[in-house]
């Protein structure tokens, strides 16, 4: 991988981490596209500490909240909507590993996505009361967290996911992104936990890789984070999620007719 197609990476996952269309699924996809085909897994984990930069730029106010005040109950619902993705991560990691490098779930993922999001959209246009900060159980911070679990898979978008949870729980919707957002920081440390033995050991592709191309995609992904989590959090509050419903749904079925039909990149 050269440094250019580690800056093409890193904008992609910058771009897609916040929008509910996934990064993982954009990034396989690209690295299939431009023709990287050296194992990437711990590249891919250093472009979210990228975007994990970009949460604690933007989100700043809410995290100095956190720390000022940690026994607070939205700590605590935080702690819950992580254990899922732990315990997936923990016993999952190889199967995962596998599924990130093969692509083979690509499509099928990408309309779970879509599904999740015209779902969640369904929901909370249901009559009833938008339940806001003071009102968020231990039960919703649970739901949020099963389904950011299954958005480990590629393809899956974890943002998409907790989002449509948080929808679906009739939650505000400025509330459900902030949230969605801040679960998302354990999310990435978690995954760089899982990541220390492959650096000991120098696997997970970062000799293949190169240390300049990591360090731009990293940056640059950082930079585009910023200004994509700053659109979402916005575009949430003001605006439907079906018109991304949409765009993962045409996504997968073309990646399925790819996969099984014209195999130009699968």
């Amino acid at each position: 991988m050269d440094i250019f197609e580690a800056v093409v990476l890193g904008a992609v996952q910058g771009l897609t981490e916040f929008l509910p269309v996934s990064s993982s699924g954009h990034l396989v996809l690209f690295q299939k596209i431009i023709g990287v085909d050296e194992p990437t897994l711990l590249f891919d984990t250093l472009l979210h500490c990228g975007t994990l930069a970009a949460i604690f730029l933007v989100l700043r106010r809410d995290i100095w909240a956190l720390l000022r005040n940690p026994l607070q109950p939205l700590s605590l619902y935080l702690i819950i909507g992580t254990v899922p993705a732990v315990i997936a991560g923990l016993f999952l990691k190889d199967f995962i590993e596998q599924a990130f490098a093969g692509g083979a779930f690509l499509g099928y993922a990408f309309i779970f996505t879509s599904a999740a999001l015209f779902g969640a959209e369904y929901l909370s246009a249901l009559p009833g009361r938008e339940r806001r900060s003071g009102d968020i159980s231990w039960f919703d911070a649970l739901v949020i967290g099963v389904l950011q679990a299954v958005a480990i898979m590629p393809a899956v978008s974890r943002s998409g996911l907790t989002l449509s949870g948080a929808l679906a729980r009739r939650l505000e919707r400025g509330l459900a992104a902030r949230f969605s957002f801040l679960l998302a920081i354990p999310a990435i440390l978690g995954a760089l936990v899982l990541q220390i033995h492959d650096l000991a050991a120098g696997e997970g592709g970062a000799p293949s890789i190169g240390t300049l191309p990591v360090i731009a995609g990293t940056l640059t992904a950082a930079l585009v984070g910023i200004v994509s989590v700053s659109l979402m959090l916005k575009l949430v509050r003001e605006h439907s999620l079906k018109g991304f419903g949409i765009y993962t749904a045409v996504l997968g079925v073309l990646v399925l007719v790819d996969q099984h039909l014209s195999h130009i990149f699968f």
